[in-house]
């Protein structure tokens, strides 16, 4: 059934006590969202999960325009010269994301923080702040738990980067819930929805978060973006960007995989069949809209990185993406990576694990979609597989 939003808000207002959600703009997506529930086919966890998230991203706008009355000064905040990883899902994006954490002189929007950004964290209790201790305590939370299967292909622990999409969510224009659960008609509308109030919303979280203290170069990331270069652009005018790059064939199996895998978390149907076509066409879109972007904007604001290159050497692929964003690896960032690459190696919460036969893929077919970016970016991979 489609989601009482009217209910949903009244009872967000009711657990914090609460009423200014900011920017209506949120309730365009919301109702998009709510209309698209229906095409879910939820179990019982499903409905009970779909509920919870939206509640629970109602509160935190609550909070955060709460924050925002008693701060007012956190307006003034400015975020200067951002990164932003917007490579392909499946192509090392949080492998790199997480890397790039490693480095002291940057700032990534954390797991938990990003969860809950209210009350903004602080230098000296980043690391005890009680949501921090409380995320790390069940890092697998209770999706990992119902579905082990999660973590074989996709895992953003607590104390380690997350996609912009969570922020993002709160405005409800955002990729993250599609993704999660079967939402086609909703995610046709994100994919062609004006992004400009949604990256507001991220600009205002961003702002609020640094303004406890904790500041830094922010490196952020999602696959989302290329969908709004234009829009997030306009908002960070100075923002500079990653594009990773993998065998393309490979991205559209693998994520298909991950998504068939992520959605059966709260259902007990297969959409495969309305999967397939559905994130090939948006892979397709997300790839189009890119070149088109730095066609526009030029190349020297995006850099290239090869999956293979953070596979095979990532500390060596991190150095010259350093070299190519004209910014200093340190001697002590480049320890801290290092010492990551030895914690958290590939594949070690097991292998993610498809065929092309099974998801009834043809690579022959998915190579004919993605023609003109093998013919522009070729040289950053190889055929897999």
């Amino acid at each position: 059934m489609p989601l009482d939003t009217e209910r949903l808000l009244a009872q967000a207002r009711q657990l914090t006590g609460l009423e200014d959600f900011g920017d209506p703009d949120f309730r365009v997506g919301l109702d998009v969202l709510a209309a698209s529930m229906d095409e879910a086919d939820f179990d019982d966890f499903g409905t009970m999960a779909s509920e919870g998230t939206v509640l629970g991203l109602l509160c935190n706008r609550l909070a955060v325009e709460a924050w925002y009355g008693a701060n007012p000064q956190i307006a003034d905040e400015r975020i200067e010269r951002p990164i932003f990883t917007i490579g392909l899902s499946r192509t090392g994006t949080t492998a790199l994301s997480h890397l790039l954490s490693a480095d002291p002189g940057n700032r990534s929007l954390l797991n938990w923080e990003g969860s809950q950004p209210v009350p903004p964290p602080s230098p000296e209790t980043y690391r005890t702040d009680p949501r921090f201790l409380k995320a790390m305590e069940d890092p697998f939370g209770a999706l990992g738990e119902r579905n082990p299967e999660f973590r074989t292909a996709h895992h953003d622990p607590p104390d380690m980067p997350v996609e912009c999409l969570v922020v993002m969510a709160q405005h409800f224009v955002s990729l993250s819930l599609p993704t999660m659960m079967f939402l086609p008609s909703y995610q046709r509308w994100v994919i062609d929805a004006d992004h400009a109030g949604a990256y507001a919303w991220h600009e205002r979280v961003l702002k609020l978060l640094q303004s406890g203290g904790v500041r830094g170069r922010w490196q952020l990331k999602s696959p989302h973006h290329p969908l709004a270069l234009d829009d997030l652009i306009a908002r960070y005018p100075d923002a500079r960007f990653i594009v990773t790059h993998r065998d393309p064939a490979v991205v559209v199996a693998s994520t298909i995989s991950l998504v068939r895998i992520l959605q059966s978390t709260f259902t007990g149907v297969d959409h495969l069949d309305s999967i397939r076509p559905l994130f090939t066409d948006m892979l397709v879109t997300m790839c189009e809209r890119t070149m088109a972007a730095r066609d526009r904007y030029g190349d020297d604001r995006f850099v290239d990185v090869a999956y293979r290159d953070l596979v095979t050497d990532p500390v060596g692929a991190v150095r010259r993406l350093y070299a190519d964003l004209g910014e200093e690896l340190t001697p002590e960032a480049e320890a801290a990576m290092a010492a990551h690459t030895q914690e958290h190696r590939q594949n070690r919460f097991g292998r993610h694990s498809y065929t092309f036969e099974g998801l009834g893929l043809s690579r022959g077919a998915i190579n004919e979609r993605f023609a003109t970016y093998q013919e522009r970016f070729g040289q950053y991979y190889d055929h897999e597989g």
